[in-house]
């Protein structure tokens, strides 16, 4: 018999192992095996629980925090204004994304590539709201795994109805509250209590997407689950190209565990082969057969054998975070090239950001020629019309006064030489310019010099220019 293959007792079904040809949650008739991962306690567990808990509270409360009264973080697609940790960003700014988006990216890269997976199995909101919100609503109304095993194989009766029946709806309410709040994120939150209590079809963009997200959450953590981290997430299969032999990852000590033993008395080694490890697993994979991709590095089957070695006396680290090469007995390197590039990267994105983030302007000022209003000759005068567009970004409302500068001899009749506006609100004022024909030369310039006031700041100011045209091209 191989020494990795669980003797089968007299009359017991057999156990269906894990394997590197075929995925754990699929029957080999095609159905879906549902994984029920066992309870584990540990100090990985400790650490989990205490990080979920804050990574809820925050992903909550975020849509009502404010800086200097307007939200944390909004991104509101329909006004096309963004609020950014008390900076304020319009349309034009959106370029800016493309570097702080790569910023986090890269930032993920290094992760990877020094600790594995440490975000899926920590911090990413799958694993979240999975394992830290919906699996212990579910153990408190179907039981342990064995419990909801059976509940599986039953049929209808009026014990699962109920109990299933009540947590579908507590899975459903959970997906409504989580949907409002990630909509919280692009609409500000009094505008969706105030959706919440109107008619939907005051709303009708708000209420098709919260009631469609709220389906897709409802069918990801009710039914689709692990299916998610490996299928559809992109993440755990780019991890191929991240890993190195340095990197740190979920991992089974070969050399010390095997030959597999199954009792305390067999000479061997120290694996007991007890199963503990897959059981725990919420992918349902068996961590002793190697990397692999359907692995979130969420250390279940380390506290679950350290568990197993601690009561048969043994020493613990078994199944541990480490290296290939520190399972190999091999030193580990921490800085190699690739952790260099991903970090020369991501301190480059993040660079540009904070400096494009930083010096960018309080206001936008664009004089542009009104449509329809070409140059005109009269009196010895050249008349020109313009249009200057005015968009206040700063974060607090400010008065904006206008004035017109050259060439010499230049005439500004200024429709609102003042005009206050809110954060991200913008205005048009008409500009007629009326300069002396014996003085106007090709390609000279309307100047317009516009400064912001607003409380707390210095006055800041911008100069606004367009060419005026001459009498040859008015005529």
């Amino acid at each position: 018999m191989n020494p990795t293959e669980t003797p089968r007792r007299p009359g017991c079904p057999e156990l269906r192992r894990p394997d590197l040809d075929s995925l754990f949650t699929v029957n080999p008739d095609g159905s879906r095996n549902a994984i029920h991962p066992a309870d584990v306690h540990g100090r990985f567990q400790r650490r989990k629980h205490l990080l979920w808990l804050v990574l809820v509270v925050v992903y909550l409360a975020m849509p009502w925090v404010t800086l200097g009264g307007k939200p944390a973080i909004l991104i509101d697609i329909a006004s096309r204004h963004f609020h950014l940790f008390g900076r304020t960003f319009n349309a034009q700014d959106f370029w800016l994304a493309f570097f702080y988006l790569s910023g986090l990216g890269f930032a993920l890269f290094v992760v990877a590539a020094l600790f594995g997976r440490l975000w899926c199995g920590y911090a990413c909101p799958q694993t979240v709201f999975l394992e830290g919100v919906f699996r212990r609503i579910e153990r408190l109304i179907e039981g342990p795994p064995a419990a909801r095993r059976k509940l599986d194989a039953s049929g209808p009766t009026p014990q699962k109805v109920l109990r299933r029946g009540a947590k579908l709806l507590v899975f459903l309410a959970i997906a409504f509250v989580v949907a409002h709040s990630f909509l919280g994120y692009f609409m500000p939150v009094r505008e969706i209590l105030q959706a919440v209590t109107s008619p939907p079809t005051q709303h009708m963009t708000a209420f098709l997407f919260v009631s469609a997200f709220t389906l897709i959450l409802f069918v990801n953590f009710t039914w689709f689950r692990e299916q998610t981290c490996v299928v559809v997430c992109p993440y755990g299969r780019l991890q191929g190209v991240l890993y190195d032999p340095d990197t740190i990852v979920v991992g089974y000590d070969n050399k010390r565990g095997e030959p597999r033993g199954h009792d305390g008395n067999e000479v061997g080694g120290d694996c007991v082969d007890c199963f503990r490890c897959v059981a725990v697993c919420p992918t349902g994979i068996d961590i002793r057969n190697g990397t692999q991709m359907e692995c979130v590095g969420c250390a279940n089957c380390i506290d679950a054998c350290d568990d197993v070695m601690t009561k048969l006396g043994r020493p613990t680290g078994l199944v541990r975070y480490d290296s290939g090469n520190g399972f190999l007995g091999n030193a580990r390197r921490f800085f190699r090239p690739r952790v260099a590039l991903y970090s020369v990267l991501l301190v480059m994105g993040i660079s540009a950001f904070a400096l494009a983030a930083s010096s960018r302007q309080a206001f936008e000022s664009n004089l542009l020629r009104a449509a329809g209003a070409p140059a005109r000759f009269a009196d010895g005068m050249v008349h020109n019309m313009f249009v200057l567009h005015l968009v206040n970004k700063l974060p607090y409302k400010a008065r904006f006064t206008v004035a017109g500068r050259g060439p010499e001899g230049a005439v500004y009749e200024i429709a609102q030489p003042e005009v206050e506006l809110d954060s991200l609100a913008d205005w048009r004022i008409v500009v007629q310019v009326k300069v002396p024909e014996a003085a106007l030369h090709k390609g000279e310039q309307a100047q317009l010099a516009i400064t912001a006031r607003a409380d707390g700041i210095e006055p800041i100011e911008q100069l606004a220019t367009a060419t005026i045209l001459g009498p040859t091209q008015a005529r």
